[in-house]
Formats: structure tokens, sequence, C-alpha cells
């Protein structure tokens, strides 16, 4: 069985026909894939989050600016079939807000595609490395006099890392990439950088130029984009009461801090990437509900937890190195996405900042909820929430 692929009415009715489907109307989705041939319903869910959320601009030499603060209330939707998952999001949500609020800070941007260039030694491959780092202001002019139209004028370029190992000269291109994701618009600027500017005049011999070899970590957590991020840097905080732990979460402070030095041993112990609990359910759930790559849950949910006994009761924070998100282009202009984005404030340019901080947000009310369960003696409430709402039985 042969089935056609394309996208006009035919190939999909066609498509549909010959697989035994229903006839679906997905004209609105045309242009998110290929071979589109139906639809999947993912229930989505509302969490409601009380956070203080900060306005930010990049500055003409690429930095993160605060410009101004507000304290929300703020739906979240969440796309998803775990159950509990929503039950755990809003029950963490309602202790932070019993306890004040969640206070969100933007602090990095970049995006990064790591191409390499491939000498006959090292002593080459150290002779273009620093030959590249001299010509970023260079390259930067390239990318945005040049009238070409593959190039993109949204993807800035902002620096170039190098590393040599061997004959291979590594280079990871960072970018800055306005209110899309942008990996396709950096994919273009890195392939002309490396075919229009660097191949035709290195100090040096190029045997082979690779626009993607892996030392960045493209949708693969990696120490690089841990430490260095990719997407936007966000941190997430709140300072629980006790009153709040006990009464909403069912937990005590000194159960809280004995789980946090078990869990960050074990993280340890086994090489984990990240410390944290469970952020990866709260982020997909948001990235499903609003259009972004669920690819990118893969990095963007690399996090790093703390928490602090303080007069106040428990100072909680989770930093993200990169959450990838965007709110144009892609699948964020699709119908349900789009509605979704709309509720959230966050349809649309200049509105990408507002999104990563929401997603961090959501995450740390999961990692609160979720780890006050595993807290308890036994961890029974976490057993419990997932026999009655995980269909175990």
């Amino acid at each position: 069985m042969r089935l056609p692929r394309k996208n006009d009415p035919a190939s999909v009715r066609t498509r549909q026909e010959m697989l035994g489907l229903p006839e679906v109307d997905v004209e609105p989705y045309l242009r998110a894939a290929e071979s589109v041939t139906g639809l999947v319903s993912i229930p989505v869910s509302v969490a409601q989050l009380r956070v203080s959320l900060g306005q930010y601009e990049l500055s003409d030499d690429g930095e993160v600016v605060e410009t101004a603060r507000a304290d929300e209330e703020v739906v979240v939707p969440l796309a998803h079939t775990e159950g509990g998952l929503t039950a755990s999001v809003q029950r963490g949500a309602k202790a932070i807000a019993e306890s004040g609020g969640t206070r969100t800070y933007l602090i990095y941007d970049r995006i990064t595609r790591a191409s390499c260039f491939v000498c006959k030694n090292s002593g080459d491959a150290l002779t273009l490395a620093r030959w590249i780092e001299g010509e970023v202001p260079a390259m930067r002019d390239f990318l945005r006099d040049a009238d070409r139209a593959e190039l993109s004028k949204h993807a800035v370029l902002r620096e170039a890392k190098t590393h040599v190992v061997g004959p291979m000269c590594h280079v990871l291109w960072r970018f800055t990439t306005g209110d899309a994701f942008g990996a396709n618009m950096m994919t273009r600027n890195a392939y002309a950088l490396n075919m229009a500017y660097v191949l035709p005049q290195a100090p040096v011999t190029i045997e082979r130029t690779i626009l993607e070899a892996n030392m960045g970590g493209d949708k693969k957590p990696s120490f690089e984009y841990f430490q260095q991020g990719h997407g936007k840097t966000v941190i997430a905080e709140t300072t629980l009461t006790q009153q709040a732990i006990e009464r909403v979460l069912r937990t005590t402070i000194a159960d809280l801090e004995e789980l946090a030095w078990a869990g960050t041993h074990g993280a340890v112990a086994s090489g984990m990437q990240s410390v944290a609990f469970t952020p990866a359910s709260a982020i997909a759930a948001v990235f499903a509900a609003t259009g972004q790559d669920l690819g990118l849950v893969a990095t963007s949910a690399m996090a790093h937890g703390t928490e602090q006994r303080v007069e106040e009761g428990l100072h909680v924070s989770i930093r993200f190195p990169g959450i990838e998100v965007g709110t144009v282009g892609g699948g964020t202009t699709l119908p349900g996405p789009k509605s979704w984005l709309e509720l959230m404030g966050c349809a649309g340019p200049g509105k990408v900042y507002r999104l990563a901080q929401l997603v961090a947000a959501t995450a740390l009310a999961l990692e609160i909820s979720a780890s006050a369960a595993m807290a308890t003696a036994g961890s029974e409430n976490f057993f419990r929430a997932h026999f009655e709402r995980g269909g175990m039985r």
C-alpha cells in the first residue's frame, strides 16, 4: 500500500480512506506537517497561578533588561493524559499563592547551532578558531547587510564559542531570534556563515563543513546547555510558609529537607544532568497546549532546584537554563494553541519572555507538590495520588 504524500484535499481524503479513518477537516493544519491525515484530541486542564512576572526587553548588545514587574493571577493550560498532574500543579500553586506567590526572573536569551569545521590537523583547527572568534563583528554585519532571500533578519549573531579537539574546530554560533523559538532562522544563518563567509575566507584549508555536529546538544540534555543555556534562562522562586506546607501540602519543612538531602545525593550518584523532581511533565503539558516543538522538552526540562530553611519558612527555587519557546510561527499559529496562548496573554510578538516565565512558574508548582507527596512517611501521599488518579487499579 503506497499512500499519497501531498497535503492537497484529494491526497488527504485518499489517505483517510485507505487507512479506514473518518473524514476529518484538517485544512487549518496543513502547513504544520507533511502527510496530514487526521487529528489527535488531548484533554486540556487549567491551573491558576499567582505570580510576579517581569517585563523584559533585549538591549542592542543582546542582554536581557527588566523594565517593569507586575503581580498577576494567570490561568495556564495543561494538555496531557497523566492522571493527577493538574491536581498536583494546582495544589502546589495553592501553597505558593497562600505564601505570597511565585517570582520569576528571565536572565538570559540565546539559541545555538553547533557547527564543525574539519581541518588537516590540530594546528590549523586552532588557527581557524582564533580567526573565527575575531571575525564575529564582521560576521554580524555580513548577516545583517546581505541581500539573500534565505537569510533571517530576526536571527542576530551574538557570539561564537569555539572548541578544538583533534583536527576539528567546533563552533557554537549563538543567536537571539526574537519571539520565535528560531531553530529554522538560526539554521539558515549558520549555514550562510559556514558556506559563504568562513569557507571562502578561512586562513587555513577546511576539508569538511558540518552544520550541526552535536557540540551543543540540540534536543538532547547536555552539560553545555545546562551551563550556558539554549533558549530562555529563567529562575522561579517562592518562600513557602510553614502553615501552607502543613495545611496545603500536608508535610513539614523537616520532611522536605530530608527529601532534598536524599534526592540531591541520588542525583549526583546517578550522574543526572539536572537536580530536580519532575519538571518535564509540566513543561510537556504546557508545550502541547501552546503549540511548541515537543522535542524541545528534552532540553527545556533541564533544571536545578534548591531549597533552604529561612525565618519565613522554606525558600524554594528552580533554575531552567534553556526554556525553548516561541509565541509566533510554527504550531503557535494553529487554532487550539493560539486560543490558549491568548488566554495566557502570550500570543504574538512581544510575549515570548512572558511565556517562558509562566512555563517556569508552572513547573515550580508541580515540583513543590510532587516533592511534598514524596516527602511524607513512606512516600504514601505520592503512592495514593497515583493509585487514585493514575489508573493503577
